[in-house]
């Protein structure tokens, strides 16, 4: 069963700001790892229980990921007041996929990045989580993808995350699922170019807000953005996603506290070079 694309082409360049920022050369580093045999999403290991397992960690911290978005708080800028470019290629090296037993991740050699107030991130990894961890006014989406960046100093992490919902097949999520299937443990070399241009929402318009990573050890030093529109996909691709992973590996939402979350308008889309 199949349909409309997972996504409409996006530019290569991603331009919404006051903050114009270069790119830059940054040397490749391994974002967050999932893999650790200490926690999982269900049992005696389950979320409920990671701060207990990670003596260590910010898993009971303030300003935890994830959330629940409630559009009737949301704060939105007016006009193009975001601040983030993001660099995206054809030519970006997918260097290995991996079942760490705790999500399917997709690690890349340095290509892709995004700029934001002048801190340079680079696209790391990609993994998955069925369904979603965010959610919006209590929705909890079939799927949520998560493009992790890491600074140069290697000391901040910006995710972009996207909803998927059923429809039609998306060519992007094809290629990727093209390496699986994978058992826990398991893992290929692939190295090979992939364009992830296309992976991105028609509509821009993104959520934003002061974070953590949504495993352990929890740290809270992401920047997230969310956005607002789903991608599409089909039903098949989620199934197949979800069979090569834990089920329900997501973390339930947790309490805002004093943070804000803020609603980012791109009415133009995002121009090419």
């Amino acid at each position: 069963m199949s349909f409309k694309r997972f996504l409409g082409a996006v530019g290569i360049l991603f331009a919404v700001l006051h903050f114009s920022c270069s790119k830059e050369k940054a040397g490749h580093s391994d974002a967050m790892d999932h893999a650790s045999d200490e926690w999982s999403y269900a049992g005696e290991t389950s979320p409920e229980h990671w701060a207990e397992l990670e003596k260590n960690s910010d898993c009971l911290g303030k300003r935890q990921s994830p959330v629940n978005i409630i559009d009737l708080n949301v704060v939105e800028k007016a006009g193009d007041t975001a601040h983030n470019t993001l660099f995206y290629s054809p030519k970006t090296i997918l260097t290995r996929v991996r079942n760490n037993g705790h999500t399917i991740q997709f690690d890349f050699d340095r290509g892709d990045s995004i700029c934001s107030r002048d801190v340079h991130y680079d696209l790391v990894q990609i993994h998955f989580h069925t369904p979603s961890e965010h959610t919006v006014n209590g929705i909890r989406y079939p799927i949520e993808i998560h493009l992790v960046h890491q600074s140069k100093e290697k000391d901040r992490f910006m995710v972009l995350a996207i909803f998927g919902i059923e429809g039609r097949e998306s060519e992007t999520l094809e290629r990727l699922e093209s390496f699986l299937p994978l058992k826990e443990g398991e893992e290929k070399v692939i190295n090979k170019a992939l364009d992830l241009t296309t992976i991105f929402p028609n509509n821009k318009d993104y959520y934003s807000y002061s974070g953590s990573l949504t495993t352990p050890p929890c740290t809270e030093n992401v920047d997230w953005i969310i956005f607002k529109e789903p991608s599409i996909l089909s039903l098949e691709e989620v199934i197949r996603m979800r069979d090569n992973m834990p089920l329900r590996n997501f973390r339930n939402e947790q309490d805002l506290n004093d943070r804000v979350v803020s609603l980012y308008r791109n009415p133009h889309g995002f121009p090419r070079n």
